[in-house]
């Protein structure tokens, strides 16, 4: 495959920062697969606004270890392999520890951790089968800011997404011997239909007003980073966490 027409896997790319994703690289001319885990529809408009030709979509529930392993197969086998994993994929539920039940409380660590990130394990494990040795292929996890400052409201996000950057780093080290470098990208809020309610009113200003530059980034701006951190321009970044928050969230 050559590197203006490379093989790209999306998951979680029916919508917001993944559609926008699977749209940036089409229109680069590569060839991309759209997973999607519940909605159909979603994924098709996505599919039917890439540029060019080539593209699918495949479905699979990030939980189940044997839909994720058919779904990246099938996704390789309609690319002809996989050049790029973009681990996009993710879930949010509310479970501030003070304020849910027991049951809650599990089910929303199980949920969490099993698409956030074992999910995005299972993914890159399977991907990694399909994909090319000698410095062309790439693995990019969409983490968050969350990792690092905390998320009361959703513990098991934050822990997850904290875990993602961990799992990147070590598999970064393991991969780089093959030419295939790992990089995490940790955006803080972005402008999608998923955060819309978060960023409405009073509320979206405050959020807004934790960036100097008093805004969120567009899920365009988000898909052009990890379009950066999949390119050939990139591999010397492989291990590391690119904070991409606006300068609202500052780590050493």
């Amino acid at each position: 495959m050559t590197e203006s027409r490379r093989a790209v896997l999306v998951t979680g790319g029916s919508r917001g920062i993944g559609a926008a994703v699977a749209r940036e690289f089409a229109a680069l001319g590569d060839r991309v697969a759209v997973h999607y885990g519940s909605s159909p529809d979603a994924a098709r408009a996505t599919l039917a606004s890439l540029a060019g030709d080539g593209h699918l979509i495949v479905q699979a529930d990030l939980r189940d270890p044997v839909a994720v392993k058919s779904m990246v197969d099938e996704a390789a086998a309609a690319l002809g392999g996989i050049d790029v994993l973009v681990n996009n994929a993710g879930v949010f539920f509310p479970h501030p520890i003070e304020a849910c039940t027991y049951e809650e409380w599990q089910q929303a660590w199980r949920d969490t951790i099993d698409i956030n990130l074992i999910g995005a394990a299972n993914a890159a494990w399977c991907a990694l089968q399909h994909m090319p040795r000698g410095g062309s292929a790439r693995i990019v996890n969409v983490g968050s800011r969350g990792a690092f400052r905390g998320e009361p409201d959703s513990p098991a996000y934050g822990a997850s997404k904290a875990a993602l950057g961990a799992f990147g780093q070590s598999i970064a080290k393991s991969l780089g011997a093959l030419g295939i470098a790992v990089t995490t990208l940790a955006p803080g809020f972005v402008d999608t239909d998923m955060a819309a309610a978060s960023l409405a009113g009073e509320g979206g200003d405050a959020i807004r007003a934790q960036s100097p530059f008093n805004r969120v980034p567009s899920a365009e701006e988000v898909a052009k980073a990890v379009v950066f951190l999949a390119s050939p321009e990139a591999e010397w970044a492989s291990g590391g966490i690119l904070d991409f928050n606006g300068a609202s969230y500052l780590r050493m």
